[in-house]
């Protein structure tokens, strides 16, 4: 079947122009103005952006944490992810102690039957030995080439420094990239039972117990030993202006340093977490929101480059049923916020306010996500060859984000209320049409994985 999207301005990476774009078996046949071919459905995208569909490298769907599980599985969480615009998402696969990477690998691959878009695996790390950096290298050849390492959450995923740098030796040799949960674990440990023994159980305290110098300092470590070990390296959910720093100061060394943010950390804040009646669990996640003065230069960073991608941490938990559970002290609140639906709208409010150009836009949200995580030249942009995963958006559109309508399975939204101009009117994968005009006509089981190729540098 070909398709062709007339009308439109094409907004890549790399530029803006007004072009057709022509649709063939799954993938970009043709970009030109005035196409002139016969389709067999033609879709008018006057006064609408054409842009790739958005990647997002870090999300977490059916994921165990505190005793509970993320609201969102692959279906439902791929699905909410297509209708914002999203087309792949990069799971993370969980090893479990005292098992191979292999058996946390699989049972990811059994979750991820239910996907409705096309998605990729990432693979937690949770023990070091000689086995796992055996299996990290067959898991690269097989198109896992991304680990997460933890330096938080003593005695459930935090590592010691020799154990980090010996993956990232590891990773070095492989071409392989590690991706880093970058807080200082054993001090905000000490902190979080002071404050409990204190009394103090609010959500706030969630916040106030894990400061963001103690995030700076992580960072500042990892690059100190990924320049050691040889390796690049990626700060996972970047969310101050201290870590930012450690990220500005290892680049200008010529380390291979790069780092994302995700929506929460550009425009919610400990204020969040402060609000009465425990509404504030809503908002609990890790690292935590920040003050808010840390927002704008968390912005400058993504307009100027230090900072490359922005994702989601997409870790979705119910207020009613899982985020109570910490009714009585913070530090049993499930962490994670839901945002896959909302990220490339909220992205774009910086696009209508100036701030981002729109091929800056398209590159946060999806060329930089998919060159860095190895799914270039197949995702992350509209040119012949590539994948047809393409969303019509209309920048014109108003809308007011609430629970009420979106598609994330979780009983309320982090944005609640606020008014924002964009929304993706259409989205395909591979040339089929999954969201059109708020319907849905995607099948659960109908997205598939992509292995990814090693690490490039955007």
């Amino acid at each position: 079947m070909k398709t062709l999207i007339t009308g439109g301005t094409v907004v890549t990476a790399s530029e803006t122009l007004q072009a057709d774009v022509l649709v063939e078996e799954e993938k970009v046949a043709a970009i030109a103005l005035n196409l002139d071919v016969q389709a067999d459905r033609t879709i008018d995208a006057t006064d609408r952006y054409v842009i790739p569909g958005g990647v997002d490298v870090h999300t977490h769907f059916d994921l165990p944490f505190g005793g509970s599980f993320c609201s969102d599985d692959f279906g439902t969480g791929t699905r909410a992810a297509a209708f914002g615009g999203t087309t792949t998402c990069v799971d993370f696969a969980l090893q479990d102690y005292g098992e191979s990477l292999r058996q946390g690998l699989d049972r990811w691959f059994e979750k991820g039957q239910k996907a409705q878009t096309d998605f990729g695996l990432h693979m937690i790390v949770r023990e070091v030995n000689d086995q796992v950096l055996k299996e990290m290298d067959q898991l690269v050849g097989e198109g896992i080439t991304s680990f997460k390492l933890f330096m938080a959450y003593p005695g459930v995923f935090m590592l010691d420094d020799a154990a980090i740098f010996k993956a990232m030796q590891r990773a070095a040799d492989s071409g392989a990239l590690i991706m880093m949960h970058a807080e200082n674990g054993g001090p905000i440990d000490v902190l979080v039972q002071q404050h409990l023994a204190e009394g103090k159980t609010d959500p706030v305290y969630h916040g106030l117990t894990r400061p963001a110098a103690m995030e700076g300092e992580a960072v500042h470590r990892v690059f100190k030993m990924a320049e050691l070990a040889g390796a690049p390296a990626y700060i996972v959910h970047l969310s101050s202006r201290d870590a930012l720093d450690a990220v500005q100061e290892a680049r200008d060394r010529g380390v291979a340093a790069f780092a994302e943010t995700c929506p929460q950390y550009l425009y919610l804040s400990i204020d969040d977490l402060a609000r009465p009646d425990f509404e504030g669990a809503k908002f609990v996640c890790s690292p935590p929101l920040r003050s808010k003065e840390h927002q704008d230069e968390l912005w400058k960073g993504l307009a100027q480059g230090d900072l490359q991608i922005v994702a989601t941490d997409h870790a979705p938990f119910n207020f009613k049923g899982q985020k109570d559970m910490g009714k009585d002290s913070f530090a049993d609140i499930p962490n994670g916020l839901p945002s896959v639906e909302d990220r490339v709208t909220l992205i774009f409010q910086r696009v209508r306010s100036g701030q981002l150009s729109p091929s800056r836009w398209v590159e946060l949200v999806a060329t930089n996500p998919a060159k860095m995580f190895g799914l270039y030249p197949r995702k992350g942009t509209i040119a012949p060859g590539f994948d047809a995963d393409i969303v019509i958006f209309d920048p014109n559109r108003e809308r007011v984000i609430s629970a009420e309508d979106h598609h994330m399975n979780v009983d309320y939204s982090c944005y609640e209320g606020m008014t924002v101009w964009g929304v993706p009117e259409t989205v395909m994968q591979r040339g089929n049409v999954l969201v059109e005009n708020d319907q849905w006509f995607g099948t659960e089981g109908g997205g598939t994985f992509v292995p990814r190729s090693r690490f490039q540098e955007p």
